[in-house]
């Protein structure tokens, strides 16, 4: 039988909880629980890129390609250089050995001669051969061109030189007064008048099989004085031949 006067120390037990698993009663761990799947992700903004897998394959053939077309340019023209240099091409010479001139008449602002000029190109390269052709000539009086003609196309062995013959008419041609002035006076102190010969020519060179771009060749050949009496209408080069100087 319990002791009576014992005093009380403790509290009545609680309810249990609903709630609460009692260590009995919680599961295992690593128990999953059911539950249903996110769906699956799609994107349905119209913007939206996704990466092609065949772009980087274009690029790097882009690349290659680019590479090898700056690396053959360089190879052809270094290639080309060192031909040049070992050709080592020289501008052709060229030499007035004769002018005369005919028939001038000066009146009215008005000229009419005929000019015959003779000159000599001359070829300086050993391992080279030289072909002219849409030459064009003309006999100027200080910066005025008083007549003009074209030359035919000529071939220039390797070392060698031609001989070639231009003639110009002038028939009734109208000059400025600046010009016609200058022409009567030069006549009438010196006895001779001034001309200059400017020609322009497309010129091609050639070594073996080896062609260089054909080039425009220019050709001045100034101070021609032709003497010309007072009262005569012909004359002949001064000073005998001339060189010219000549520029691509």
């Amino acid at each position: 039988m319990g002791d009576h006067n014992r005093p009380v120390t403790g509290y009545p037990a609680a309810p249990p909880n609903p709630n609460v698993f009692s260590s009995a009663a919680q599961p295992p761990p690593a128990t999953a629980y059911p539950y249903t799947a996110p769906p699956p992700y799609f994107n349905n903004n119209p913007y939206h890129h996704y990466p092609n897998p065949y772009a980087s394959q274009r690029n790097t053939l882009l690349r290659r390609a680019i590479a090898i077309i700056v690396a053959s340019t360089i190879i052809t023209g270094t290639i080309l250089f060192i031909l040049w240099l070992l050709i080592s091409p020289r501008i052709p010479e060229f030499q007035i050995d004769s002018l005369t001139i005919s028939n001038l008449n000066l009146s009215n602002s008005l000229i009419t001669a005929n000019w015959d000029l003779h000159f000599t190109a001359k070829n300086p390269n050993k391992k080279m051969t030289l072909y002219y052709d849409e030459i064009a000539a003309a006999i100027f009086f200080d910066s005025l061109s008083v007549a003009d003609t074209t030359v035919p196309p000529f071939f220039m062995d390797k070392g060698n030189e031609t001989a070639q013959k231009v003639s110009f008419v002038a028939s009734g041609a109208y000059v400025e007064k600046w010009a016609f002035d200058g022409m009567n006076k030069e006549k009438a102190q010196s006895g001779s008048i001034g001309f200059n010969v400017r020609m322009v020519a497309r010129v091609g060179f050639k070594a073996g099989a080896w062609r260089a771009r054909r080039r425009y060749l220019r050709v001045y050949c100034g101070v021609l004085s032709v003497g010309i009496g007072a009262n005569k209408s012909s004359g002949n080069l001064l000073g005998g031949p001339r060189q010219c100087r000549v520029g691509l």
